[in-house]
């Protein structure tokens, strides 16, 4: 018996992977996260499977149902947002599962950072304007560490995602604009992939403004940094001509 915590992707049911979804038609058990997870994520489960949305438990919850499966030699589909790694709260209850001597395991899904990137048709990290990717969140209920907030972090002027941001959007702007400057670029992704995506282009002195006019304050994504910038942006040598690698002789190069 095992308990898999499988990516579902951003909420696209063809987004989730092979795997993921191999493990959800088989498991007889499967627990899913109602609030960012879209049921036809789960509907591949067994027939007579017991489909659960864990929006409304708690983890005492979740985690004796999982208990429960593991006395009767059930493995578990363990459903959650995005990939499970980032901001997936799954620490807790694998620590509970050790505990119980449950076996687990972590299957990878695609984040809604880099469908929100393919959405946009942008590469995050393009040659000339930004190498960095900085993942993070405005401090909200569960804080953060003293060595990561969101003005430090913004000394750097790379890219950044923030993720669970979207209710502290004047702390956001407050924050970001001594170092991005008011004029920054931002675009803020809602849903992405689900039928009622939502793509906004803004800057850091309309953020506020704009989602409030666009009712977002939920399960939105906001991006800022120089792979915005379509000016600072160049091409990489890979795929240049002159550039030898050891799949490819330069053009320029003599024999």
């Amino acid at each position: 018996m095992t308990v898999y915590f499988i990516g579902a992707g951003p909420g696209d049911p063809d987004l989730l992977t092979i795997k993921g979804r191999k493990l959800i038609e088989r498991c007889p058990v499967c627990l899913y996260a109602g609030s960012l997870v879209p049921a036809a994520v789960v509907a591949c489960a067994p027939p007579n499977a017991l489909v659960i949305d864990t929006a409304p438990l708690h983890l005492d919850q979740i985690v004796a149902h999982m208990t429960a499966a593991h006395a009767a030699g059930q493995d578990v589909a363990r459903v959650h947002s995005g990939d499970p790694t980032i901001y997936g709260a799954i620490a807790e209850q694998m620590r509970r599962l050790d505990e119980r001597n449950i076996p687990h395991e972590v299957v990878p899904g695609v984040s809604s950072f880099t469908a929100a990137a393919a959405a946009l048709k942008l590469e995050l990290t393009p040659a000339g304007a930004n190498q960095t990717i900085i993942l993070t969140r405005a401090p909200g209920r569960t804080g953060l560490p003293g060595n990561e907030s969101l003005a430090d972090l913004a000394r750097h002027r790379v890219g950044l995602v923030l993720f669970l941001s979207a209710a502290q959007v004047p702390a956001v702007v407050e924050a970001l604009t001594p170092s991005y400057g008011p004029e920054a670029p931002v675009v803020v992704a809602y849903g992405v992939s689900w039928p009622d995506q939502v793509i906004m282009h803004c800057t850091l002195a309309t953020l506020g403004d704009q989602m409030k006019a666009a009712k977002i304050h939920l399960t939105a994504l906001i991006l800022v940094g120089p792979m915005l910038e379509a000016e600072k942006v160049q091409d990489s040598r890979l795929y240049d001509a002159s550039y030898t690698h050891r799949f490819r002789r330069g053009q320029n190069e003599e024999e």
